[in-house]
């Protein structure tokens, strides 16, 4: 799900959803493009439900999901597959040629939780890198010895996205969301989930805390700049109160956030800038003052670099 100068929008995603499925995972799924939409104050993606022969399926809650089936469909833009419980014994050769048909016409392919093992039982992750839920990694290595298998959280593969799980399918759609759209509309996303993404790391049964909280230093510094966006520190500063050398600074940075303090200060201060944008009606001058902007110009060509447009070209497509 590479990213476009100029793709078509919106762009439709199937979302294949087999019985037994974890409800977390069929949530990871889609709220995130829900949450996409909503902070790019436009539609983005569309998507709709299928199942693999068009009979209802239940979710593990009990929610009960109603859709065609897979084979009904003509294209898409995106094919996610959601699967949990006995994902082999739901892949019939018809649900099979349906996926084949949309590789072959390069459609992308993402699959959560147990999802992989439909996508490895068609053949569509030979000679591709891929993951599944840790419980069944080693059985889904010796089945499928063409495919690489990695014990990490998620993958990404050209033309396919992995995931081990309900949360790490959430920080899988937030990568393919960043691949197609950005990293800054992937941070605005996760911050409407209230989640901390966690890097594509290796699965434990135990989970990790995301990576920037446990360095402490980075920790701290973080929490300095949420609460000086009006006012900004500068870097050299924000060391100095940490104790620490701004080279340092650096290191732990680019070790937990794969960016510079300065980038990822920026990143925050036109997060809120296009919250107040499109959360409310301040003047540009205020959004400007609110996030410490020198000037109104300066504030301008930052926003437009980090969002694509203009304040008022924004608040011109909101809903």
């Amino acid at each position: 799900m590479k990213s476009e100068s100029n793709p078509r929008l919106p762009l439709d995603v199937a979302v294949l959803v087999l019985d037994e499925s974890n409800t977390l995972s069929f949530a990871a799924a889609v709220d995130p493009l829900r949450a996409a939409n909503r902070r790019a104050g436009r539609t983005l993606f569309r998507w709709r439900f299928f199942t693999p022969l068009g009979t209802p399926v239940t979710l593990t809650s009990g929610l009960p999901i109603s859709g065609p089936p897979l084979s009904d469909l003509d294209r898409t833009d995106l094919l996610i597959v959601v699967a949990s419980f006995d994902p082999d014994r739901q892949s019939p050769p018809r649900l099979l040629a349906s996926l084949r048909r949309f590789a072959a016409n390069g459609a992308p392919l993402a699959a959560l939780d147990g999802g992989p093992w439909l996508l490895a039982k068609a053949g569509l992750l030979d000679g591709h890198a891929a993951t599944i839920h840790w419980e069944d990694i080693d059985t889904f290595a010796a089945r499928f010895p063409e495919i690489e298998t990695r014990r990490d959280r998620y993958v990404l593969s050209p033309g396919r996205a992995t995931s081990g799980g309900a949360v790490p399918g959430i920080d899988m759609m937030l990568a393919l969301i960043s691949e197609r759209f950005g990293p800054a509309l992937a941070t605005r996303t996760a911050a409407a989930l209230l989640h901390d993404p966690a890097p594509a790391g290796r699965q434990s049964p135990a989970p990790a805390r995301q990576s920037a909280r446990r360095d402490r230093q980075v920790a701290r510094a973080l929490d300095l700049m949420e609460r000086h966006i009006e006012d900004p520190l500068p870097i050299s500063e924000v060391a100095a109160r940490l104790r620490i050398s701004p080279r340092s600074l650096e290191m732990r940075f680019r070790r937990a956030l794969d960016q510079s303090p300065r980038d990822h200060y920026l990143q925050l201060r036109l997060g809120e800038a296009f919250r107040l944008a499109t959360d409310t009606e301040d003047q540009v001058s205020a959004i400007a003052a609110a996030t410490g902007f020198a000037s109104q110009s300066s504030f301008a060509r930052a926003f437009r670099n980090a969002h694509g447009q203009s304040v008022r070209a924004l608040r011109r497509t909101r809903p």
